[in-house]
């Protein structure tokens, strides 16, 4: 294999034993096979960081307990790191990134991209300078059926767009889950390590990236609800959340993690003037088309009835469900072009590629800021930053 084409080294901070969301980075950057995970700080105590750095596999001086120190250690070695995942709580995602791109490496982190969007701001103006890559992984974005409904939605389908519906239900918060020492739940819902949002930054803003994504609308402005459920915690359970884009369309958000009966309840609807569409995290395989005026039709992944966008993205026949881990090895493989392309001293990549950047991360953290003031204010209507 090619120097050019050989896999891309890998490293993670966070995501050591015990957390769930490194697991998932590492199955899919592995998946299409185009990367492989040579250095970790993996956890933020040495004994833990060695634990999980030698479960792994990885080589002794490999294994850091410091991100700083590895950004340091490993541009110095000529088979370094060329990309870091950012697989930690959300207050530690703005100054690992900042110490990787400072050393050279490009970045894929996990969302929101920061706590403010401040530090958005500067991270994008450290990736234009360093000339990094940085992917922030909306995984929902990767599903081959989501592919399908926004290339139909480019392609004038639906026709004019009006409404947008999109909710993102869960029910593991329903109690005080963060009472008993669970570690997810107790990060999620602390201010100082999740930041200012809680339902509606860690599962409200994949619920937001995703309209956009398969719509293309820019939000202007919104008109939040936010509430605190379980007695005694310091960020928002549940958020309802009115929705106007620039053009006219309306929308409406829901994220809650108090809902039983749901566990990941992703679901976005998207109407036009002429049909709409209606698609299911939890069938991830369907799509539901419905033609103004004619019988509603269900789209089935790797038949041929999807399109282009979908089947680029598919890897199994039909009839075997294809959905979150794959979502995120879509992304994985196309940040991989990015990379090679830089590899390349920048050449392009396939057109046809497309993962969430640095952009898609500002717009995120903007949003959870307004939908935080206009809740704050009493439900008025806050406008976007930009």
């Amino acid at each position: 294999m090619s120097a050019a084409l050989s896999r891309i080294r890998l490293g993670m901070v966070g995501g050591g034993e015990g957390a769930f969301i490194g697991a998932v980075h590492r199955i899919a950057a592995r998946l299409d096979d185009h990367y492989t995970l040579v250095a970790g700080a993996l956890a933020s105590t040495p004994a833990k960081a060695q634990r999980s750095g030698r479960a792994l596999g990885l080589a002794d001086d490999r294994i850091y307990s410091d991100y700083a120190a590895m950004a340091q250690a490993e541009t110095a070695r000529p088979d370094g790191i060329e990309v870091v995942a950012i697989v930690t709580p959300n207050h530690l995602h703005a100054p690992v990134a900042t110490a990787f791109l400072k050393a050279g490496i490009h970045v894929i982190c996990d969302k929101p991209v920061t706590t403010t969007s401040r530090d958005a701001k500067k991270l994008i103006a450290l990736a234009k300078k360093t000339k990094r890559v940085f992917a922030v992984t909306h995984n929902y974005s990767g599903y081959p059926m989501v592919r399908h409904a926004r290339q139909m939605v480019r392609d004038g389908a639906l026709g004019e767009l009006r409404v947008v519906q999109v909710e993102y239900a869960q029910e593991w918060l329903t109690e005080a889950l963060e009472k008993t020492g669970q570690k997810q739940a107790g990060w999620r819902t602390d201010p100082s390590r999740s930041g200012a949002g809680g339902a509606i930054g860690d599962i409200g803003t994949h619920a937001h990236h995703l309209a956009g994504f398969v719509t293309g609308l820019e939000l202007e402005s919104v008109c939040a609800d936010l509430s605190r459920f379980v007695r005694g915690r310091a960020l928002d359970d549940n958020a309802q959340v009115m929705l106007r884009f620039r053009g006219g369309a309306r929308g409406l958000l829901w994220a809650s993690q108090v809902a039983p009966g749901n566990q990941n309840n992703l679901r976005l609807r998207v109407f036009g003037s002429k049909g709409g569409l209606d698609w299911c995290q939890e069938q991830p395989n369907q799509l539901r088309w419905s033609p103004f005026g004619q019988p509603t039709q269900t789209i089935e992944r790797a038949t041929g009835a999807a399109n282009a966008a979908a089947a680029r993205v598919s890897r199994i026949p039909s009839g075997h469900p294809e959905g979150y881990l794959e979502g995120f090895a879509t992304l994985y493989a196309e940040i991989a072009q990015a990379i090679r392309a830089a590899r390349r001293g920048g050449a392009k990549g396939d057109k046809a590629a497309h993962f969430p950047t640095l952009d898609d991360g500002l717009k995120g953290v903007e949003f959870i800021e307004a939908v935080v003031k206009s809740s704050k204010r009493g439900g008025r209507w806050v406008p976007l930053s930009r």
